[in-house]
Formats: structure tokens, C-alpha cells, sequence
């Protein structure tokens, strides 16, 4: 019998292993049209807490669909699901998407640590609550949480709270120019200025431990206790407290609780950042030399702000923004 060389061979001698695809890996991906949208309100090892069109009445847990990878999802984010959305017990959903953030509020360990810690997404507001006693207020942690709000797209609102233990000092007079909301509470007051200042909006609320943020978003939202044991049943049953979590507001809207903060590190914004924040300010900064830090005086003599800032009467303003802009740089921070 003769031997078959390569010229007799065919495709049917072809042989295909069983159990192995032959068809290359296909780089298209479904468009999930059918993909319902929702916003996290919060995340839990692995597993991401969803409202339905905003809506907190329809909640629905979700994993991370593999074509996401490592994508970060945090509250606050907008997300298109799949599969059972449903919210029945023990069933999951799948976060195909994330939508283009609005706004971010982003922080670092430190001023040297490269790493961001985004820790809300499309928030509209960011209410800095501070005790005015008990603890003593700490301008230098307000003004390193204005610098976050204004380069992340949020409006800032002040929150003083401890009200019948101290009435607010000199201090309060620097923010003047910044035109800065300010809510006040004590001891037996309801929070209704607030309130008033968080319907129907996506707000997040920082303070440091002790300032009273625990209690008020309790008064804001009488069910929170129960939400809150709602939002431990993701996952193994708790929910932590290193991470947001966001409550439905009776009066509409969203406040996403953070959990108390020693420190916010600003390594992640730069000069340029803050000063495009207000408006005016960053077209005049393009005349400054280049690498102005814009503090002016011996740090930026040659800073374009201070000419500009006299020729339009906003001196006042400008002060203020340089407070800031210490306070990024770490110069002065209290």
C-alpha cells in the first residue's frame, strides 16, 4: 500500500480535538440594549447595591460583568444592568456598564500618596459637617474639603452643628467671599435648613469622627437605622464601615454618609485644578508665568491674579482662593 504524502491530504483529515472550539474568540461584545439603568448605593466585597431608575424601592444587587474588568464602580455611579432585576432574595444581576461621571469626589491618604480613593460619583453637593464645640472646628480640614468640592464638580455646603454648645467664631468670616451655604443645628433642633438645601439632589456628607454627622443623618433620614441593615444583607450580611453608603431622603433625593475622616490628602489636585474652579480666575491665570502656583507675595511675585483680581474688585475672592490654594500645598494648614 502506498504511503500518503502531504499532496493526498484534504481537510477531512483535519482532525479536531473534542471538547475545544475551533472558531477564533469573536473581539465583539453584546450592545445589551435591553440593559435597565440604576444608581449604586452601595458596594460590599464584591457585590454593588442598585436602585432602578433611582428609585429605592426597587433594589436590586449586582456583580461586575467580566467585559467591565477592573473598572472602579462606587456609589453614586450610573449603571446599566442585565439578567434578573428582579431584587429577589438571592438572585444578582450583572453591571454591564458605567456611565460618564458628572461629578467626583476624590481624596488621597495623604498629600505624598499617589493612589486616589474616589469616594462618590455624581454627587451634586458636598456638606462639610463641623462641630462648633466638642470638637473645637478645624478650618484647615474645611478648606482641604472645599479644594475636593470645587476641582470634583460639586457645590460645597457648610453643616455646623453643636450650635447650642458655641456660637460660630471669627473664622466663619473668611468663607464670606466664597459665597458659601451655611446650615446651622444643635442639640433638640431639627435639621429643616438643611434639609430644604438637600431635597431632591444627590448630596455627601464628610466630617471628621465626633462633629454629631452620625445623628444628623439619622434626623434626616428616620428609617436610616433600617437601611442601613438593608445595605448589610449585600453580601455576608454587614456593611462596613469604610465604605458610603447612600439613603433615600423622604423628600426626595439622595445623602450619601461617608465614614469619618482623619485626613484628606490632596496629592491628586494641583494649583491649576482649584483656580479653574472659579470663574474668571482661570482665564486670567494664563498670563502667569509658567509653573505659578498663584499664592503670590514671595512664593509667585509674578502672579497675574492679583492685577486682575484689583481691575474686576475681587480681592476679597481671591484671598479666599489662596487660602485655599495654602491649604493644598500644605502651607498654613490648620
Amino acid at each position: 500500500m502506498r504511503k500518503r504524502g502531504n499532496r493526498d491530504l484534504d481537510e477531512s483529515d483535519v482532525r479536531v480535538r473534542p471538547g475545544r472550539g475551533s472558531r477564533p474568540r469573536s473581539k465583539q461584545r453584546p450592545k445589551h440594549s435591553d440593559a435597565v439603568r440604576a444608581m449604586v448605593v452601595a458596594v460590599d466585597r464584591g457585590r454593588w447595591t442598585c436602585a432602578l431608575s433611582g428609585d429605592p424601592a426597587r433594589i436590586v444587587v449586582a456583580m461586575r460583568a467580566r467585559e467591565l474588568g477592573r473598572t472602579p464602580v462606587v456609589v453614586g455611579d450610573d449603571v446599566d444592568l442585565v439578567g434578573d432585576t428582579s431584587g429577589k432574595p438571592d438572585t444578582l444581576a450583572r453591571m454591564v456598564r458605567v456611565h460618564e461621571r458628572s461629578s467626583v469626589l476624590r481624596r488621597t491618604a495623604d498629600d505624598t500618596d499617589p493612589y486616589e480613593r474616589v469616594v462618590v460619583a455624581n454627587a451634586e453637593q458636598l456638606v462639610i459637617v463641623t462641630a462648633l464645640a466638642d470638637p473645637p472646628p478645624r478650618t484647615g480640614f474645611i478648606d482641604r474639603c472645599l479644594v475636593a468640592a470645587y476641582a470634583g464638580g460639586l457645590r460645597p455646603v457648610l453643616c455646623l452643628t453643636k450650635s447650642d454648645l458655641a456660637e460660630p467664631g471669627g473664622w466663619l468670616a473668611g468663607y464670606r467671599a466664597l459665597d458659601l451655604p451655611i446650615a446651622m443645628t444643635g442639640l433638640g433642633d431639627a435639621p429643616d435648613q438643611l434639609r430644604e438645601m438637600l431635597s431632591s439632589r444627590v448630596s455627601a456628607l464628610v466630617g471628621h469622627s465626633g462633629v454629631g454627622k452620625s445623628t444628623l443623618v439619622n434626623e434626616l433620614v428616620p428609617a436610616a437605622a433600617r437601611a442601613t441593615a438593608e445595605v448589610s444583607g449585600v453580601g455576608k450580611g454587614r456593611h462596613t464601615s469604610t465604605s458610603a453608603v447612600a439613603l433615600a431622603l423622604p423628600e426626595h433625593g439622595w445623602v450619601v454618609d461617608t465614614p469619618g475622616i482623619r485626613s484628606f490628602g490632596l496629592a491628586h489636585v494641583t494649583a491649576d485644578d482649584l483656580v479653574d474652579a472659579f470663574e474668571g480666575f482661570a482665564e486670567a491665570a494664563e498670563e502667569c508665568p509658567p509653573n505659578c502656583g498663584h499664592l503670590g507675595g514671595g512664593d509667585d511675585p509674578d502672579c497675574h491674579l492679583d492685577s486682575y483680581a484689583a481691575e474686576c474688585g475681587r480681592t476679597e475672592q481671591l484671598g479666599s482662593l489662596r487660602r485655599l490654594l495654602r491649604s493644598r500645598a500644605g502651607v498654613d494648614d490648620a
